[in-house]
C-alpha cells in the first residue's frame, strides 16, 4: 500500500500539529529550526514527527548526525502537505481583516499596467472593497492556466486559443523621443539619422513608415521586450521609440518625452481575456464591469 493511499485512509485521524511539524522540518531538514518557526520546543517537533510516522507506519526522515534527510515516503508527502497548507492559507487570507475578501489574480501587459491601470486602482478599491486584487505584469506573453490567473489584459488581435477575449480599446503607435532628439526632426526622413528603438514585433516601424509615405531606413537600434522599457530608453536620449503616446501622457506633459510627428499607425487592441474553461466568479464579474466602464470613459490610442 502506498503512503498516499495510507494517508487518504487515515486523513480524519491524523493530527494537524504533527503534519505541520513534519512539513516545517522537511523544509528546514532540521528539527530545531522547525521548532523556532513553530514557536515550540525541539522535542515537541521531534515527538510530533515520530507520532506521525507511527500513524503512517513508515519512516519519513533519516536521522543524521547533523540534520535530517527525507526518505522516499517523506519526499512523496512533502508536496501534498505544502499544497494543502497553501490552500488553507489562501482561504484564511480572505478573512484577514475579519471580513471575507475575494482574491482576484490578473496578469497585465506592463505598459498598460503603468500607463493606464495603475492610477485607476484606487478607484477600483473604492468601488469593490471586498476584492483583494493581485496584479502581476508581463511583456504580453502569458500563460493564464499555468500562472493561475483569473484574467489577463494583453495586446493583440484577440485570437488566443481556448480564450474568451473582450476588447477594451484600440491601439495606435507613434514616434516618441527626448526633446534633444526631437529638435533634430523636421520630417520622417530625418529618422534615418537616428537610432530607432524596436519592440519584439518586427513590422511596426515598417508599417509606420508606410503610413508616413517615407522610405524605411535601416533599423539599427536595440530590441526591447517591453514598451515601457523602450520608452524609458528613448526618454534618456538613446533613440526614438515607436509606442503609444496615450500610455505616456505624464512624460509628455512633463516634457521628458516629445511626440515629433502626428502620424500614428493602428497596431491592434487591448483585450481582457480569460480561459473559456474558467467560470466567471462574482469577483471576476465585478472587475470586468468596472474595467469596461473605465475603458468606455475614454478611448486612448495605445499599444503594448
Amino acid at each position: 500500500m502506498s503512503l498516499l493511499h495510507t494517508l487518504a485512509m487515515h486523513r480524519a485521524q491524523l493530527p494537524l500539529n504533527a503534519l505541520r511539524a513534519f512539513e516545517a522540518a522537511a523544509r528546514h531538514l532540521n528539527f530545531t529550526r522547525a521548532a523556532i518557526e513553530l514557536c515550540v520546543s525541539q522535542g515537541a517537533v521531534s515527538h510530533q514527527v515520530a507520532q506521525l510516522e507511527r500513524r503512517l507506519g513508515t519512516r519519513l526522515f533519516h536521522r543524521l548526525p547533523r540534520g535530517l534527510a527525507l526518505t522516499d515516503d517523506g519526499q512523496a508527502l512533502v508536496p501534498v502537505l505544502a499544497d494543502m497548507f497553501d490552500r488553507v492559507g489562501a482561504v484564511l487570507d480572505q478573512y484577514a481583516d475579519g471580513r471575507f475578501r475575494a482574491v482576484l489574480n490578473i496578469g497585465v501587459v506592463g505598459t498598460f499596467a503603468t500607463g493606464w491601470l495603475l492610477h485607476r486602482l484606487d478607484g477600483f478599491a473604492r468601488a469593490c472593497p471586498h476584492i483583494d486584487l493581485r496584479v502581476s505584469t508581463n511583456n504580453n506573453r502569458v500563460d493564464i492556466a499555468a500562472e493561475a490567473l483569473d484574467f489577463a489584459i494583453r495586446f493583440g488581435d484577440g485570437a488566443w486559443h481556448g480564450t474568451f477575449a473582450e476588447p477594451l480599446f484600440e491601439a495606435s503607435l507613434t514616434p516618441l523621443c527626448a526633446p534633444s532628439i526631437a529638435a533634430r526632426l523636421s520630417s520622417p526622413r530625418d529618422l534615418a539619422q537616428e537610432s530607432l528603438l524596436r519592440s519584439y514585433r518586427p513590422d511596426e516601424w515598417r508599417r509606420w513608415f508606410e503610413a508616413s509615405g517615407s522610405p524605411q531606413p535601416v533599423l539599427r537600434g536595440p530590441v526591447f521586450d517591453s514598451s515601457a522599457l523602450m520608452v524609458a530608453a528613448a526618454a534618456n536620449g538613446l533613440g526614438v521609440a515607436l509606442a503609444p503616446a496615450a500610455m505616456f501622457t505624464r512624460e509628455l506633459i512633463a516634457e521628458r518625452l516629445v511626440q515629433p510627428f502626428d502620424i500614428a499607425v493602428d497596431a491592434g487592441r487591448y483585450w481582457l481575456t480569460r480561459l473559456l474553461s474558467r467560470k466567471e466568479s462574482d469577483a471576476m464579474r465585478s472587475f470586468r464591469h468596472w474595467l469596461l466602464r473605465e475603458a468606455e470613459a475614454e478611448t486612448p490610442l495605445c499599444s503594448e
